[in-house]
């Protein structure tokens, strides 16, 4: 399975408006593997970026000025991302600004050049609901070394994403294990039957007990009276 991290950067929040991509990066993984075959673009939007934007992510009009038009590169990126599934955090935002400038080329959408797009972003709020699941707050709750992230950069956080999106399916692929070029193989795990075993159980002393006890008390009287435990006995 062919997957792409993708990622951009913009000159302001809203396509509709007409802001432009500004950069672009693209990691490439090929059956669990990052393969080092990745693409980068830096673009000339042809306008000003917002001074927000460029708050977020460095790239200053001067920088761009050279830089090649998204035109110019539309057929590399479309054949490089040709029947992948591409796999972006908030795919709303970036779907939204590729489709636009594929409209100004008479492309069609991005969705007609892939196989699929996954949007990372989703799969986050459905494992951690109620939690922060920005690329940073998903970096820090799954050890993913995100130190370099001074500024946001489109390869740079595809690359993170990469990172981020392998330890968010571990899970999917703990039972196989890579045989090289033999393919894979699966390791069958034999159901072990527990209720043959007696499990101790381990009575407190006495000591421990009045220490557990004036632990509580400690925290009923911190509470004013209102410790859950004490009105559930009462």
């Amino acid at each position: 399975m062919r997957q792409l991290f993708l990622d951009t950067e913009t000159t302001g929040l809203s396509a509709d408006s007409g802001d432009r991509i500004i950069e672009i990066g693209c990691i490439e993984m090929v059956n669990r593997r990052l393969t080092g075959n990745n693409l980068h673009f830096y673009l000339n939007p042809e306008r000003s970026s917002h001074p927000d934007a460029v708050r977020v992510h460095g790239l200053t009009d001067e920088f761009l000025a050279d830089k090649p038009l998204f035109a110019s590169i539309a057929d590399e990126l479309l054949a490089y991302l040709q029947g992948a599934e591409i796999i972006i955090h908030n795919a709303a935002f970036d779907v939204g600004f590729l489709n636009a400038e594929l409209a100004r080329l008479g492309r069609g959408r991005i969705a007609e050049h892939v196989a699929e797009i996954t949007d990372s972003l989703l799969m986050a709020r459905e494992m951690f609901p109620g939690k922060a699941n920005s690329l940073d707050a998903l970096c820090k709750r799954l050890e993913v070394d995100n130190s370099n992230r001074a500024l946001h950069g489109a390869l740079l956080d595809a690359g993170l994403l990469a990172e981020v999106y392998i330890r968010l399916t571990r899970g999917q692929d703990s039972l196989v294990i890579d045989a090289g070029d033999e393919g894979r193989r699966q390791v069958q795990v034999a159901a072990v039957d527990l209720s043959a075993y007696a499990l101790p159980v381990l009575a407190a002393s006495a000591e421990e007990v009045a220490a557990h006890e004036a632990m509580l008390a400690e925290l009923d009287k911190a509470s004013g009276g209102k410790t859950i435990w004490r009105q559930t006995v009462a």
